[in-house]
């Protein structure tokens, strides 16, 4: 088995909010749990804490309960590290703020049997099976939503964690029952990728090769050198903003069963 992990935060001046970690638990297996903190408009949200102490806080019930839970599927788990981050701070913060901490979830975990995966909101995993083919799981509903309504907080707000808009972790157990979950037989996955969309803009922003290719950059470079890449386009004057942003939190784990 090879794991290999990177983060790199968007700016010098802000804290990381992406949360990456990978294990393999004494059990046998692993486990890869990648987040990407969502940055709130400035302005109140209700929480005297930050996205940086919530994505710690979940990415790590998170780690510890895919790795001793086995008997638990992993919308199961999100559920509950969601439950017990927002206990650990109900008391002092408002959590029904529409835009109290939150973030995007990508999880892996596997064993000599099987992959489970979850994805919820718009980070990617990726799963290769051993004859070359790349399957990306995507939670699309955010991309679903117009450009020119994700410009205006308000609309935004209006459809965060609503139906008909899109999902993500906050304060509320019940938003796992709508991330994208699947089990793969183990045989048919060789290696497997998550990403933050501050890496995989590579792909889906500069179009500057498919998932495969991807992959591909992944294995032979590492998820730094992913990494460098995105930076690298990022940097480039002719290249217009990525989105919102020119340079974003960018996360990447790679592993090979």
């Amino acid at each position: 088995m090879r794991i290999d992990l990177a983060s790199a935060p968007g700016s010098a001046e802000r804290p990381n909010e992406d949360w990456v970690s990978a294990s393999t638990p004494a059990a046998g297996g692993g486990v890869v749990v990648v987040l990407d903190g969502v940055t709130p408009p400035r302005g109140d949200y209700g929480c005297a804490h930050g996205v940086p102490w919530f994505a710690t806080r979940l990415g790590g019930r998170l780690t510890e309960l895919s790795g001793s839970r086995r008997d638990m599927p992993l919308d199961r788990i999100l559920a509950r590290a969601i439950g017990d981050t927002a206990d650990a701070h109900r008391g002092t913060c408002d959590l029904s703020h529409v835009r109290t901490p939150q973030a995007t979830v990508v999880m892996a975990r596997w064993d000599e049997t099987c992959v489970e995966h979850l994805v919820l909101s718009d980070s990617v995993l990726l799963l290769r099976a051993p004859g070359g083919a790349v399957t990306a799981v995507l939670d699309d509903r955010l991309d679903r939503i117009p450009r020119e309504v994700r410009g205006s907080v308000a609309a935004t707000d209006a459809l965060r964690n609503a139906e008909g808009g899109f999902f993500t972790a906050a304060a509320d157990p019940s938003v796992a029952a709508r991330a994208v979950t699947g089990r793969t037989p183990r045989g048919r996955v060789g290696a497997l990728a998550a990403l933050t969309d501050g890496a995989s803009r590579w792909t889906d922003t500069f179009g500057e090769g498919d998932w495969s290719a991807c992959l591909d950059v992944l294995r032979e470079e590492g998820a730094r050198g992913l990494i460098g890449r995105v930076r690298a386009i990022e940097s480039d004057p002719l290249r217009p903003p990525a989105r919102y942003k020119r340079h974003d939190d960018a996360s990447a784990v790679y592993a090979e069963l």
